[in-house]
């Protein structure tokens, strides 16, 4: 009996695995092709920017003839999105969590003024000028954390005043003057270290670009492969229901804003070994760039869905854009004209998509 009761069990699995088998293809096949397009795309965020970039690329080359092709000009875009990179990449993770982080730059060109002033000026070891700017870095994204989940301001606001508080003590610590190449160079050359060309052929990168791969690789992992991640984006998918199924979401966001602050100080480094100075008026649009960045790559402004990649290769399209339109002559009004309508569209495709029926 008990063997005749475990095979009709079998038979009974057997049988509900093969109707929901069945029903799924019926469903696919009831789809309109548009339709299949919009849940592959839902369940595939980042096909959206590979098939731009993809796009772009090939577009551009038959604009721009084969200047567009060399590699000294591909690795020129790498070179030219870095710095715009890696800002997005600490975007992503606010952006994620449903919030939005309009102090990234402010953050970074801050922490490279206080790491100038320390290897540079107070004559501080370059090693721990940069360690130190790295904390700084951390508890200004702690301020905004906390700022959002204690006193429950909105992201929006909260980084809007901060991103003042920051360009202001930016100006105070540098005294709204830049520090000269030559004086780092023979102070503390080590802060210039991401600028370092790798030279392979007519092809030119930095140490800066792999940098940016390599962040945005590390943060790949974290947030699909942890469970830190996995509550990332449960909390912008939806808070509430986070918190009842007892994720301590408060805890995540602060911590959330400490890692983007984190990076925007690894973003400063990178920035003076990119410009060569320090300037406390360099990289101001840095903060819409990098969200511009974030959303044509496909992660939504509502939070819970994306792939951190996909604000790599926004970062790339952007560049790409620059880059072609560029080589084809147009004038640099039009490009921003062109990145403007990027943005919109890249917003529709997101709204679109996240439409998707069961």
């Amino acid at each position: 009996m008990a063997e005749r009761s475990t095979a009709s069990g079998q038979e009974f699995e057997q049988t509900l695995n093969q109707s929901d088998t069945s029903v799924a293809d019926f469903a696919n096949k009831r789809r309109a092709p548009l339709q299949r397009v919009q849940h592959t795309l839902h369940a595939n965020p980042t096909l959206v920017p590979i098939i731009v970039l993809a796009v772009a690329i090939v577009a551009f080359g038959l604009i721009a003839g084969e200047r567009f092709f060399t590699p000294f000009n591909l690795t020129l875009i790498m070179q030219q999105v870095s710095i715009i990179g890696i800002l997005a990449a600490a975007q992503s993770l606010v952006i994620i969590t449903a919030g939005i982080d309009l102090s990234v730059a402010a953050i970074m060109v801050l922490i490279s003024v206080i790491m100038g002033n320390l290897g540079v000026n107070l004559g501080v070891p370059t090693v721990l000028a940069l360690l130190l700017g790295f904390v700084a870095g951390a508890a200004a994204g702690l301020l905004n954390g906390l700022l959002v989940t204690k006193i429950k301001l909105p992201p929006f606001i909260v980084t809007l005043g901060t991103w003042n508080i920051f360009f202001a003590l930016n100006l105070w610590l540098s005294g709204a003057q830049s520090i000269r190449s030559q004086d780092i160079d023979a102070n503390a050359s080590f802060l210039k270290f991401f600028g370092t060309n790798i030279i392979l052929g007519s092809a030119r990168l930095t140490y800066g670009s792999l940098l940016m791969v390599a962040i945005f690789v590390v943060l790949w992992y974290v947030l699909n492969k942890t469970a830190w991640g996995r509550h990332v984006y449960m909390i912008g998918d939806d808070k509430e229901a986070a918190e009842m199924a007892g994720i301590r979401t408060n805890r995540t966001l602060v911590q959330v804003y400490m890692v983007a602050g984190f990076i925007c100080a690894i973003a400063a480094w990178a920035s003076i070994g990119r410009v060569g100075a320090i300037s406390p008026q360099s990289f101001y649009e840095g903060n819409l760039s990098s969200i511009t960045a974030v959303v044509i790559g496909g992660i939504s402004l509502f939070g819970g869905r994306g792939s951190i990649l996909g604000a790599l290769f926004g970062a790339l399209i952007v560049g790409v854009f620059e880059s072609g339109l560029r080589l084809a002559g147009v004038d640099v009004l039009w490009q921003v004209f062109a990145t403007g309508w990027l943005i919109i569209i890249a917003v529709a495709i997101d709204q679109w998509i996240r439409k998707v029926s069961a």
